[in-house]
């Protein structure tokens, strides 16, 4: 595969999260809402099991727009939470207002690093990609056009989905391995596209940042080639698919993936921003903010995943 020399990095490609959310923080937050109008349009099918480890089984929440006949485009929903926390539901409202945009969605649980560490995360994502090509048949899937995207943590690993196709140390034994887990779109929102920068380096070692050695198994002066690995950028090649970055205005700039986008273009491969005006990190949280992103995830995902 074609791999990108790594120019010096500029300063916009410094700065990883903004710190976490404390769970009195979230409380004051703006919550956005989905009207009976998008329920009443799509079918759900909950808890459904997309791979198993042992005991462990890996759940999703599926949603279809209703009385829609023949196969449609899938999109995989990725939620944040820095690794170490979050759940399913937390991108439900996503998932649903795509469902009934006219995609077949879901929101996946997918093993937290306080359970396991890094690459635990990105084998759920790619076994639940697998499942769904598995399962296309049963619940009307196009397994030709499967998209993803994620917001903050879930923005990274559906980065990562997208350039690490075919790169075995990250596909896991969640189940269907007969079936691919390359995607055909992605569209990260608040996502990092590099953990190798010399910001990462210092913030691993940041008590404040706990939560970069609890994924990564440690800091990455210990465990730099953990840090590659885990690192979107590091699998830039002439196959990946599309990839589309949403990023909120007051986000720190690294959001913008100068850098991974300026080599997406030297490989040919389709890649965009759009940043919105006067959004935080957490931007879904804000009903205007939600629906502006909506617009332009089914603007993207329609142009690259329906044929």
């Amino acid at each position: 595969m074609m791999r990108i020399p790594r120019p010096f990095l500029s300063l916009l490609c410094l700065v990883f999260f903004l710190p976490a959310h404390s769970a009195e923080d979230w409380k004051t937050l703006p919550r956005t809402v989905i009207g009976p109008k998008i329920e009443n349009a799509i079918d759900s099918f909950p808890d459904l099991v997309y791979a198993t480890y042992g005991d462990r089984k890996m759940q999703l929440d599926l949603y279809r727009p209703k009385n829609v006949e023949g196969t449609l485009p899938a999109i995989l929903c990725i939620h944040g939470g820095a690794w170490w926390k979050g759940e399913r539901r937390n991108h439900a409202h996503i998932a649903k207002a795509l469902a009934a945009r006219g995609f077949v969605t879901a929101t996946i649980s997918y093993r937290l690093s306080g359970e396991r560490p890094f690459p635990a995360q990105i084998e759920d994502g790619k076994a639940a990609v697998r499942w769904m090509r598995a399962n296309a048949d049963q619940y009307g899937i196009d397994p030709d056009f499967i998209g993803a995207t994620g917001s903050s943590a879930g923005g990274h690993l559906t980065n990562l989905l997208a350039t690490s196709g075919g790169v075995s140390d990250l596909e896991g034994k969640g189940g269907n391995p007969d079936f691919s887990s390359t995607i055909q779109a992605a569209a990260p929102m608040g996502a990092q596209s590099d953990l190798e920068t010399e910001r990462i380096r210092r913030r691993s070692i940041d008590p404040k940042a706990a939560f970069y050695p609890q994924f990564l198994g440690g800091t990455q002066e210990e465990v730099p080639e953990t840090y590659q690995l885990a690192s979107p950028r590091h699998h830039l090649d002439s196959d990946d698919p599309p990839i589309f970055y949403l990023t909120g205005e007051l986000d720190d700039p690294s959001t913008h993936a100068v850098d991974t986008r300026r080599d997406l273009t030297t490989l040919g491969i389709s890649n965009g921003l759009h940043i919105i005006e006067g959004a935080p990190h957490p931007f879904l949280t804000k009903q205007k903010f939600f629906d502006e992103a909506i617009d332009i995830l089914d603007e993207f995902f329609t142009t690259h995943l329906k044929p």
